[in-house]
């Protein structure tokens, strides 16, 4: 597969034909608030052509969000960045477009090309930073700087997508269950949902060209709960970097967001230690090498031309689908092959059936035991006791370990005496919540309102949020099926009591750590807020008790 198929992949069926004026020309990626094509100007100029995906759409206050945010992004000029040409955040759906830029991004260049020299390092450093300080100046944080967000022209580096990620509040989810965060290049404030700042886009900036350096994310690999972990509670291991990086890395990935360089800084830094070099423009032979060869731009999608469809004479035509002797004769053969087909199977079906109805008989006397009798008694006072929304269902503590999940498998080897009791677990499926009803986590079934670490929703005029006076709560960045050891973890450092539910969408997960020493998981399957009087959400919750 050749570079320009990489780049420019086809449309499918699903894609628009066009969005308030723009044909779609080709596929170029999909990300948090949607998926993005090629397009171009009335005059035939190129344009990324991003459209919003419908969950967010739908959603009032991301369109308040998108709304400020694009008027903010149209300000920005920058030499290092895709400058904001045109944009609809009330149109159905919501989008925007963005010059094209005519260049790989980091990620697919270093995937192709392995690390990136010093010299490259160094101007790419440059230029981010360079971007940063137009972003900054209209009052805007990226929230999501990453390899491909960084795309690689033939004069340098240009940043993407930034003044968007706000709008969706840096927590959203994609319909496959990816953040609008992203894990690996997070700053530690932002991973505990804590305050985010410009010092929040320079430690993703000392991520990301750390990445380019070499050819894999600083903190490691892995679930983004285990990567969150580290970001929190390591510090970044430096060795491995060139050496005469290293100063500048460790003043972008301080702890403390105070102690990070800022974008002047590193644009300064950068540009002594390439000295004469500097002036050259962008480094075009470094570029020429690290970008590949240019790739041919497919042109504009024609307008359609009016079809007018010719009369039909002498329809059907002579001799039209009429069968030939042959094919005749090869349908009645496999006629004939499917009735046989049918009657072998119809008596195979009476002798099963036949077989299943003697041996039960035969058995019928002898079956039941005294265990079987208190399994009914137990179903039939389960069945008096009712169900729907508050039926609670309670695994024993030999059913559950640390790593209990929502579909933990009852019945598996209990632990031996010397090993400490493993949480009970409580699962409850349906669990409802809005702005009249709580969702309790100590007393589930029915004490809610004087639980004071219950969940409730609250919805005001920024939006809805998962709100709890006393419990702390925070999402999982890209999990499914969230164990407790990985609650434990994240919970650790967490002190947020609300979360914005902005964007998140059937599958979204919420670790929650009650004052009682219960950790609980709330996994979202049902959410309506496009109405916020009438707001609920509908979901999974698992409850480890004493398990803090």
């Amino acid at each position: 597969m050749d570079q320009a198929t990489d780049v420019f992949r086809a449309l499918q069926a699903e894609d628009p034909v066009t969005v308030a004026g723009y044909r779609p020309a080709a596929r170029l990626g999909a990300g948090g608030m949607g998926r993005v094509y090629l397009s171009h100007t009335q005059g035939g100029r190129p344009v990324a052509l991003k459209v919003v995906r419908p969950e967010l759409a739908d959603d009032p206050d991301f369109r308040r969000r998108f709304r400020r945010e694009v008027t903010a992004a149209r300000r920005v000029r920058g030499a290092y960045t895709a400058e904001l040409i045109d944009a609809d955040p009330d149109g159905t759906p919501p989008w925007l477009a963005t010059l094209y830029v005519p260049g790989p991004s980091l990620g697919d260049a270093v995937a192709r090309r392995g690390p990136l020299p010093v010299a490259a390092v160094l101007w790419l450093m440059a230029g981010v930073a360079e971007a940063l300080q137009a972003i900054h100046a209209e009052g805007i944080v990226h929230r999501d700087l990453k390899p491909s967000n960084v795309l690689l022209a033939a004069d340098g580096p240009r940043v993407i997508d930034f003044g968007i990620a706000l709008a969706a509040d840096g927590t959203s989810y994609t319909a496959t269950g990816s953040t609008i965060g992203t894990p690996a290049f997070m700053a530690p404030e932002q991973a505990i949902g804590g305050e985010v700042t410009a010092a929040t886009d320079v430690f993703a900036l000392g991520q990301t060209a750390a990445f380019a350096a070499l050819g894999r994310p600083l903190y490691g690999e892995g679930p983004g709960v285990n990567v969150l972990y580290r970001i929190v509670h390591s510090e970044p291991e430096l060795s491995a970097l060139p050496e005469p990086l290293r100063p500048l890395f460790a003043r972008c990935l301080a702890a403390d967001p105070t102690e990070r360089a800022t974008p002047a800084e590193i644009v300064r830094w950068c540009r002594q230690r390439l000295g004469a070099e500097a002036g050259t423009g962008g480094g075009p032979a470094v570029w020429r090498e690290i970008t590949g060869p240019e790739v041919t731009v497919p042109a504009p999608v024609p307008e359609p031309t009016e079809v007018v469809p010719r009369p039909l004479t002498g329809y059907p035509p002579p001799g039209w689908l009429r069968p030939t002797v042959e094919e005749r004769g090869a349908r009645r053969r496999r006629a004939a092959l499917l009735s046989v087909a049918a009657v072998a199977a119809g008596a195979l079906l009476v002798a099963v059936l036949a077989w299943t109805g003697l041996d039960a008989e035969g058995r019928s006397g002898t079956r039941k035991t005294a265990a079987d009798a208190t399994a009914t008694t137990a179903s039939t006072a389960s069945a008096a006791s009712g169900g729907g929304r508050d039926a609670r269902s309670s695994a024993s503590a030999s059913d559950a370990s640390d790593s209990s999940g929502p579909g933990a498998v009852p019945g598996a080897a209990q632990p031996s005496s010397a090993s400490p009791s493993p949480p009970r677990v409580d699962s409850f499926a349906p669990a409802f919540l809005n702005a009249t009803t709580p969702l309790g986590i100590e007393h589930p079934g029915g004490k809610a309102k004087d639980d004071k670490g219950a969940l409730r929703l609250a919805c005001r005029s920024a939006g809805c949020a998962l709100d709890s006076g006393d419990s702390i709560i925070i999402q999982m960045y890209g999990a499914h099926g969230t164990t407790l050891g990985e609650c434990r973890r994240i919970l650790e450092d967490a002190t947020k009591h609300s979360w914005t539910l902005t964007g998140a969408a059937a599958g979204t997960e919420f670790c929650v750590k009650h004052p009682s020493g219960d950790i609980a998981l709330f996994v979202i399957q049902i959410k309506s807020t496009a109405m916020p009087e009438a707001a609920f959400l509908e979901g999974d919750l698992t409850v480890w008790r004493d398990a803090a």
